[in-house]
């Protein structure tokens, strides 16, 4: 009985990191990204670009 129960588990963790890695990873990254890049334009939008004068 244990056993049935091990595998629906193995299963659903299985599932659960393919889950992970297929579609919260790359959201996350690209909310990373798309973030920081807004951050740095707002910022040379405030207070001009880098080295500039």
């Amino acid at each position: 009985m244990e056993s049935m129960e091990d595998d629906s588990t193995l299963r659903e963790e299985r599932i659960t990191f393919i889950a992970l890695v297929v579609f919260l990873a790359p959201i996350l990254a690209v909310i990373i990204v798309g973030g920081y890049g807004f951050i740095v334009w707002m910022s040379q939008l405030l207070f001009g670009l880098p080295g500039g004068q």
